[in-house]
């Protein structure tokens, strides 16, 4: 019997499971980290707290399937995206915190590259809009700001990597700096058509060559864990993707996480939105080369996070559920949670959460109904901006993540796309991507087999009348108007 171990390093927690060649989870365990907020708008991860979690879990899940390191066929990895870090090639020693996908402090650095006309040029090599989501004027911002950080970069003292590369590193010992195509397209370094980085891109941002990682393929061996071939690498989403069995052109997903990430296959097809949305490379297995086209929602599940750890409003975010589905609707309450600005398709890093309707009968239900109307609303947003950019009409979207165990969440989803939502038995599909990717390199699986085992748990059909979903809508644009733009794009930080 052939097995995979997949890594899921995500924002919040990092998790391990095995698979077997049947494609059965076999062992699986998970991990929380600590979050840092040193500053408003600021978002930080300790490098070492993210490697001591992966390495806990990935030994107990090893464990639970009673097979060491030495028996697994392929180990596949995926990641948070854009989490930017840089450590020293020798040492290993991380320089500074993670800054998190979520952080704003570059917001101002960003608006000054759009007032400098620099978007078009970005845009049309990467496919990203210019925001501080991305890597780039992270980096800009590392190299700057940690003590002696830019002359050792110059002098290739330094190694870049988002997450997915500083696994690598260390479970490599040091001998594979190297990132996927998928991650590598999430930078705003790197040119998504010519797949390779771009010379321009690096001095605007002043970035040394020498401190980029190697970009590899999503599927094929890149270097070895304790005997075990690493064979798969991808961005969390394009593993969903993936995993979801969206391997056709025309197929979407919808990822609950503590984002929400809508993306479409376009199979060999590099289509541009006219709708605020990203251009990114889904995968590349060989020769082959898969592009999307994706929205990105910054707040989804870390909305009922917030409810939970910052408000003490419930002490577990299945109680949100509980809440939401005990009233009818929010009572004209409006949630717009642009903790972090807002993605696709508005890209504000400048707006900030705003609570609109409330009134003396506001309690914690209505508030926790909000709550799940304004992810399902962002998504909507996003959805309709898919359609119009791929003149496609999706009879059904899929959805994983652990956020869609909540019933409630994907009926009011289903009543705001009109469109029928179909939650899989694995929600878990970001780790079966990775499996699938480095099963593949690896002859566990064949290519035709990829999504084979995809199995629908329950379907959500719409049951709110058009008229009030198009009002709630409404209401939702007249609320993310009123929050767009709360800061001033000179405040510095973009806090």
């Amino acid at each position: 019997m052939k097995h995979v171990l997949a890594l899921d390093q995500g924002t919040t927690s990092s998790r391990s499971i095995v698979y077997d060649e049947q494609f059965n989870v076999r062992g699986a365990a998970q991990r929380e980290f600590r979050q840092y907020y040193p500053r408003p708008g600021w978002v930080e991860h300790d490098a070492e707290e993210i490697w001591e979690s992966q390495v806990a879990t990935m030994r107990e899940a090893l464990e639970a399937a009673g097979i060491g390191a030495g028996d697994l066929a392929a180990v596949g990895i995926t990641n948070q995206r854009e989490s930017t870090m840089v450590w020293n090639a020798e040492s290993g020693k991380p320089v500074g915190r993670v800054i998190v996908w979520q952080d704003r402090r570059t917001a101002a650095r960003c608006a000054r590259l759009r007032a400098e006309g620099r978007a078009a040029m970005i845009e049309e090599r990467t496919g990203l809009r210019v925001d501080p989501y991305f890597s780039a004027s992270k980096l800009e911002w590392l190299l700057d700001e940690a003590p002696g950080a830019r002359e050792m970069a110059e002098e290739g003292a330094l190694r870049f990597g988002t997450i997915d590369a500083w696994l690598i590193w260390r479970l490599t010992g040091g001998a594979a700096h190297v990132t996927d195509v998928t991650n590598a397209s999430r930078t705003m370094l790197f040119d998504i058509r010519r797949l390779a980085w771009d010379d321009e891109l690096l001095e605007l941002f002043g970035v040394p060559r020498p401190v980029m990682p190697r970009v590899v393929d999503s599927s094929g061996v890149c270097g070895e864990w304790e005997g075990a071939p690493i064979a798969g690498v991808a961005g969390d989403q394009h593993a969903a993707l993936m995993g979801q069995g969206c391997i056709e052109p025309g197929m979407a997903k919808s990822t609950y996480g503590t984002g929400c990430f809508l993306l479409m296959n376009t199979g060999r097809e590099l289509i541009r939105s006219r709708h605020g949305l990203l251009t990114t490379v889904a995968w590349k297995i060989g020769e082959e080369v898969t592009y999307a086209l994706e929205g990105s929602v910054f707040m989804g599940g870390a909305v009922f996070q917030w409810l939970r750890d910052e408000l003490g409003v419930v002490e577990s975010t299945s109680e949100v559920d509980a809440l939401a589905a005990s009233v009818p609707d929010s009572g004209g309450c409006v949630l717009v949670p642009a903790f972090a600005g807002l993605g696709a398709p508005h890209w504000d890093p400048f707006a900030r959460g705003a609570l609109f309707g409330v009134t003396r009968g506001t309690g914690r239900a209505r508030l926790c109904r909000a709550a799940v109307e304004a992810v399902a609303l962002q998504c909507a947003d996003v959805l309709d901006c898919l359609s119009k950019d791929s003149g496609r009409e999706f009879g059904e979207l899929r959805v994983d993540g652990g956020a869609v165990r909540s019933d409630i969440l994907l009926q009011v989803q289903a009543d705001l796309l009109r469109r029928r939502v179909v939650r899989p038995r694995n929600v878990e599909t970001t780790a079966a991507g990775a499996a699938m990717l480095a099963g593949l390199a690896t002859d566990v699986w064949r290519r035709e087999e990829l999504g084979s085992d995809w199995e629908v748990d329950e379907t959500f059909e719409p049951v709110l009348s058009p008229e009030k979903a198009g009002a709630l809508r409404d209401l939702w644009q007249r609320a993310v108007e009123r929050s767009a733009g709360w800061l001033k794009a000179d405040s510095g930080s973009g806090c």
